[in-house]
């Protein structure tokens, strides 16, 4: 029995190393034996812990370097370590086969049953101290497999020198280490359960990588840091509210800006903290959502193909660099969205695809766990170890890294089983639905969860369709996010805004058609890095006319955007109305700024979101009909919009109006609920911001005439191409 485990352990085959290697008795009382396996060495002796006394050579049995010391003398067991004799050097270390358990029985019974809520504490790579030795932890879940072992730089990479112990109840492989560190690479050598070696794979909660197109982990460790931010944690809650303003700006780490001094090299999260932050601040955005900063193999996915889902990219620096971003964020007062991918995952070889050799994390029915459009492999969200390690996931980046919430991509195409697939190509669900059960509960879930432990957080939804609910507390039969993009009124929007303004008046309602639904979820408007890239060019480029027309209409779209209900989202290079379509691989083109019909928007977005934040009735009823009436809905021969938005205050009105053709409209008479005097907080004609200054609006007075069903009505002249805001504050 002996020699076939031997053989077993030489040719990497064998399932439970722990029961060969190390320190034995064969019956109790007897004596001790030591087993170790270390091919290329000559010879190797048994040594004492305490005290460094030899306690016996060990005799070489298998050519490849299996080693047994029988000690006939020794009857109990006793801590040791091993002198080896290599062909060029003698080292003396400890036997990794001496050590216990890594996990312990709460962990292994967690594990198990997949509600490890903190799982990434266990799984993975963990410098710590085991029996008074300094090492590192290792824990891998590949229940199928037939064999595992870690192979890194503490093992020159040899799959045979490092076979992990198997917790068979709960499918998990674990082993200590002791000499690692952290900093050195690692990655598990899995033999399939039919006897497959696969290919090296990635560890699935490694806390770093190695910087593409290299693609190991790297052993980092749950290290403390010195956060700075408690004030912020303390009192971010309400920045979170439904009630509170929220622009956010979505950026793309690796463009926003480049080095190109140095090889067009990305900046590092310390240049983001320093450069980006202050700039989000200046503009006045209380968000930065970045497109995912999960570690991802191939930089034209923009991330949304990560592999390291519990690594932030090494692109920009190290873990704790991010933590300092985080920080800088913070101390700004700004908050930190992840755009974050639960939906799919690339196939790899050194990813979660075929883990240990079988469909573990994916589904192993293609109908169900690939997705055609995207080339990637859908979550068993069904298994309760997948759907556990993605919980962990999330509330990892809200724990362990501070951030401020969830924008989670791509949520129709977990929603529905048919979702981009032809009638064949896809399963019903046990009720013979197409809705996806599995994937639903797992939302929910995500969604209890991030709220009910980090208060203060938001979720987000990427969700293109007319699913019900998605917004709204689990139990009133939602699915739990805070937020909803409202991908339906970008759509109408943009569309109408690209049309000649002499056919807008046939288009009219796709600027009112979002108020049919606008409160049936607590939207985020938003014109996010998919309107800017596959060759639907920038947004001053989707504009018509000539070049002031373009900007002209730029800029009162904004005003619409900024005024209208919801929340407010703009991708990086809008602000700057930047001429070229978003590219991953280049900056932004800031000398765009030099040129003041640029620097004019980027005024215009920095004014609009202050007085989005300041003025009440613009964001406090965001997302409650309350706060909005039209004033003018249909004036579509003129191509003009009027309407109110109201605060908390009953007394504090502001009045927008909206002319999208190039005509001013002049003694254009609105109707306004309360009498006074209404002051321009913002005129996207003026000439600060780029535009013509010909049509200036300050101050106007109410008169007794009823109009548009009111009992007081303003006159002014609707500049061409423009928005206006009009604040009534007071008695």
């Amino acid at each position: 029995m002996l020699q076939g485990g031997i053989d077993a352990i030489v040719r990497a085959d064998h399932g439970d190393p722990f029961s060969i290697l190390g320190m034995h008795q064969l019956q109790a009382g007897g004596p001790v034996e030591v087993r170790t396996f270390l091919p290329g060495a000559e010879r190797v002796w048994v040594i004492e812990a305490d005290g460094g006394a030899v306690a016996g050579e060990m005799e070489k049995i298998h050519p490849d370097g299996f080693f047994l010391g029988r000690l006939p003398e020794r009857r109990d067991r006793f801590r040791y370590r091993l002198r080896v004799d290599f062909p060029l050097a003698t080292m003396e270390f400890e036997d990794v086969y001496r050590f216990g358990n890594v996990l312990g029985e709460l962990d292994v019974h967690l594990l198990a049953e997949g509600t490890h809520l903190k799982a990434y504490e266990r799984l993975g790579a963990h410098p710590r101290e085991l029996d008074g030795v300094q090492g590192v932890a290792f824990a891998v879940w590949a229940p199928n497999a037939r064999r595992v072992s870690v192979v890194g730089d503490f093992c020159d990479w040899d799959g045979r020198r490092l076979p992990m112990r198997r917790r068979v109840e709960a499918g998990v492989w674990e082993i200590f280490v002791p000499h690692a560190q952290a900093g050195q690479r690692y990655k598990f050598e899995i033999r399939g359960a039919n006897g497959d070696l696969l290919p090296l794979k990635a560890d699935p909660v490694a806390f770093e990588g190695e910087l593409r197109p290299a693609n190991a982990s790297v052993v980092h460790g749950l290290r403390d840091y010195d956060w700075r931010d408690a004030e912020w944690m303390r009192t971010r809650a309400a920045a979170g509210e439904r009630t509170a303003p929220m622009c956010v700006y979505e950026v793309h780490l690796g463009s926003w800006a480049r080095v190109p001094e140095e090889g067009n090299r990305f900046l590092t999260y310390a240049e983001l903290a320093d450069r980006l932050v202050p700039y989000a601040r200046d503009m006045g955005f209380t968000h930065i959502e970045m497109l995912p900063v999960t570690e991802h193999p191939f930089d034209g996915s923009w991330g949304y193909q990560p592999i390291g889902l519990y690594a932030p990219t090494k692109r920009h620096g190290s873990p704790e660099d991010f933590k300092r971003f985080v920080d800088a964020c913070h101390e700004a007062g700004i908050g930190l969205l992840l755009d974050w991918v639960p939906g799919h995952f690339p196939t790899d070889p050194h990813g979660l695809g075929w883990f240990d050799g079988t469909h573990l994390y994916e589904h192993a029915d293609p109908r169900q766990g690939y997705h055609m459009d995207w080339n990637t492999l859908i979550y068993n969200f069904g298994r309760r170890e997948v759907s556990n390690y993605l919980l962990g996931n999330a509330l990892f980046w809200l724990d362990h890294y501070h951030l401020d919430g969830l924008r989670v991509d791509a949520v129709a195409s977990m929603l529905y089983l048919d979702y981009s697939r032809k009638a064949d190509q896809w399963v019903p669900n046990q009720f013979g639905g197409r809705e996806n059960l599995e994937s639903i509960a797992f939302l929910k879930r995500m969604n209890e969860l991030a709220y009910g432990n980090h208060p203060g957080t938001v979720t987000v939804a990427e969700e293109s369709t007319a699913w019900p609910g998605v917004s709204r507390p689990t139990w009133l039969g939602g699915l739990g996010f805070g937020y909803k993009w409202n991908m339906g009124w970008m759509h109408d929007t943009l569309s109408y805004m690209q049309k000649d303004p002499i056919h807008r008046r046939y288009h009219h309602h796709q600027l009112t058609f979002g108020l049919v639904y606008q409160f049936s979820e607590n939207f985020v408007l938003p014109l996010s890095h998919d309107e800017v890239v596959h060759g639907k060019g920038s947004l001053i480029t989707k504009m018509p006319g000539d070049s002031w027309q373009k900007f002209a209409n730029l800029r009162a779209y904004y005003g619409f955007m900024w005024t209208h209900p919801g929340k407010k989202l703009l991708f990086m290079g809008g602000e700057i109305a930047q001429w070229r379509e978003w590219n991953e691989d280049a900056s932004l083109d800031w000398h765009l700024t030099d040129d003041p019909m640029h620097k004019g928007v980027q005024d215009l977005i920095r004014t609009l979101n202050g007085v989005y934040r300041s003025c009440a009735p613009l964001h406090a009823f965001d997302c409650d009909p309350q706060g909005f009436e039209w004033i003018e809905a249909n004036d579509s021969d003129n191509c003009v919009l009027a309407f109110l938005r109201k605060g908390p205050d009953p007394e504090h009105h502001v009045v927008v109006v909206g002319g999208f053709t190039p005509i001013p409209r002049e003694n254009y008479r609105v109707g306004v609920s309360l009498p006074g005097t209404y002051r321009c907080l913002v005129n996207t004609d003026d000439a600060r911001f780029g535009g013509s200054g010909s049509f200036t609006v300050e101050t106007l007075e109410t008169e007794e005439v009823p109009w548009h069903g009111r009992p007081y009505s303003v006159t002014l002249t609707v500049p061409p191409l423009a928005t206006v805001v009009l604040e009534r504050r007071g008695g």
